[in-house]
């Protein structure tokens, strides 16, 4: 009953709420006690103290088992409209039923803080078993480029006169490819990061997608080497006000991701179109795709497919981030053919670049 989250509500209102739900049921039985007995009251009283002990904190729930004692006794138990009990009988059954409330709402209390305790528990283990995700995946991610960095720098230090020229310019690529890969993985922690301390305020400025798309192709030049990327651009497209640098970050993402789980002389088309309330950008390749069982997993942080090599699992979790950040969507589907299709919607106050212009 955590969904209902009424253990947050002022202790006010939880008094409130447990003691009306107690008159409320005996008012009710008080119309039917000649039909039902003032046995059966008993336990619908009991219910309604069992109901008050699933919703609320122990001390409103202990007040409703008294009021609930109380109100069966004066108004139920004969003689009626006086807390005096006559019989031996009645007499147990009140001191049994005071109890049986109050036991009644202290165990439903202990249950459901043990409950609590299983879920607290059980979520612990799934952030270190997320911690453990990231460090192994940060072992391999971090420490290969900088060991590749670290080889390359005392290779050139303690062989620099005996290296030739075309040796020296592999390491310092070599270098180059690690220092890049490396501040890559770093820009993804900080942008996770960043969404999940909820600081990701879009900074809203005209656009021009075409460059921005142009600008992202640049960036992925040096892994595209074995792939090709292709974009005809729309020259009457209008400018769109959104974060360039989010969307910037949304593209990257996921054609690094393409360039790095697509066979060699694979191709990723990016294209770009005006809607009704901005703008769309899709990103296909004629890959293998993904499996069918797994397309809603892939947007999850630290999640990697099977049999993939590299990567901390953070890179399409960061698109799905951004893009939302910007009140957008983005939509993942394997192509009829082959290959996958990356869909991103983001709304955004449109001009034509001649209007935009002249003004």
């Amino acid at each position: 009953m955590d969904f209902l989250r009424t253990r947050n509500y002022s202790k006010k209102k939880q008094y409130t709420i447990s003691l009306l739900l107690i008159v409320a049921t005996s008012v009710i039985c008080f119309f039917l006690v000649s039909f039902i007995g003032y046995g059966a009251v008993a336990l619908i009283l009991l219910m309604a103290v069992s109901l008050n002990a699933i919703l609320f904190d122990i001390f409103p729930v202990m007040i409703s088992a008294l009021l609930s004692a109380l109100i069966w006794n004066f108004f139920f138990i004969p003689p009626t409209m006086t807390f005096h009990i006559e019989t031996p009988e009645d007499g147990l059954m009140f001191l049994m039923y005071f109890v049986i409330a109050s036991i009644n709402a202290v165990l439903t209390f202990k249950i459901r803080e043990f409950e609590k305790k299983q879920r607290d528990e059980e979520e612990g283990l799934k952030s270190i078993a997320l911690y453990n995700t990231l460090l192994n995946s940060l072992s391999h991610e971090l420490r290969t480029p900088i060991a590749t960095i670290i080889g390359a720098v005392d290779t050139i230090k303690d062989n620099g006169s005996k290296l030739s020229d075309s040796n020296r310019i592999e390491l310092y690529s070599e270098i180059e490819i690690a220092g890049l890969r490396l501040n890559r993985q770093v820009e993804n922690l900080l942008s996770m990061s960043r969404l999940e301390a909820g600081v990701i305020k879009p900074k809203k400025d005209w656009c021009d997608i075409n460059e921005i798309i142009f600008s992202t192709i640049r960036r992925n030049h040096k892994d595209a080497l074995d792939h090709k990327i292709f974009f005809d651009p729309k020259e009457h497209l209008p400018l769109f006000k959104l974060d360039g640098i989010l969307l910037e970050h949304i593209l990257h993402n996921i054609i690094h991701n393409a360039l790095q789980h697509t066979p060699k002389n694979s191709i990723v088309t990016i294209e770009a179109n005006e809607t009704m309330d901005g703008c769309i950008l899709m990103v296909t390749d004629n890959g293998k795709g993904f499996p069918e069982n797994e397309l809603g997993s892939v947007f999850k942080k630290f999640y990697r497919l099977d049999n993939t090599v590299g990567g901390t699992g953070l890179g399409l979790s960061i698109v799905k981030g951004f893009t939302e950040a910007m009140n957008g969507k983005v939509q993942l589907e394997n192509r009829k053919g082959t290959g996958a299709l990356f869909t991103i919607s983001i709304p955004a106050e449109k001009t034509p670049i001649n209007t935009h212009e002249n003004g």
